[in-house]
């Protein structure tokens, strides 16, 4: 093939069917029930958010962070909700086949609700304001870092117990 036959494409949304409503559009046959898929699939990432808010929520009232301080809770629950959903897509992608609402819920309405951009940069803002330029440094950079390390430890560590559980139904060590 000739390098000017050669055709790219960017998918800019997830190319799932179950949950894209670009692959059968309004107008074409089935394009009302795919607006309703759309709308549900809204509605279950929204109860998913507001389940993981809530949590998060819970999280800094157990934890509270005095103002100024360096925000332990924050980048625990950044790190723990990066460890599950490391854990939770390979049990969604390689493990279970899973009904179209789990990952939309799951991840981008529970996981997504729990962790926290926003407060991350909140939390920045205010080690600015107080003057702590090294703890504030210090938290942009544990938290990426964290966030990194445990997504791979979800991924890796539930890829090693599948495989485990695998083995272990077949009878072979």
């Amino acid at each position: 093939m000739r390098p000017d036959q050669v055709k790219f494409t960017v998918a800019t949304e997830p190319v799932d069917p179950g949950i894209d409503p670009d692959l059968d559009p309004p107008g074409a046959r089935g394009g009302g029930e795919s607006r309703r898929s759309h709308h549900a699939v809204l509605v279950v990432i929204a109860a998913g958010g507001a389940i993981g808010a809530g949590a998060r929520y819970g999280a800094a009232l157990l934890w509270p962070t005095a103002a100024g301080s360096f925000p332990w809770t924050t980048l625990g629950v950044n790190a723990a909700g990066c460890l599950l959903i490391g854990a939770l897509m390979v049990v969604l992608t390689e493990a279970w086949t899973a009904p179209t609402w789990a990952r939309p819920f799951l991840a981008t309405g529970v996981l997504g609700g729990f962790t926290t951009f926003s407060t991350y940069c909140l939390d920045i803002e205010r080690l600015v304001s107080a003057g702590r330029i090294g703890p504030t440094l210090g938290y942009l950079a544990a938290t990426v870092i964290a966030a990194l390390v445990a997504v791979t430890v979800g991924a890796w560590t539930t890829r090693r117990l599948l495989a485990r559980a695998t083995r272990a139904r077949r009878g072979t060590r």
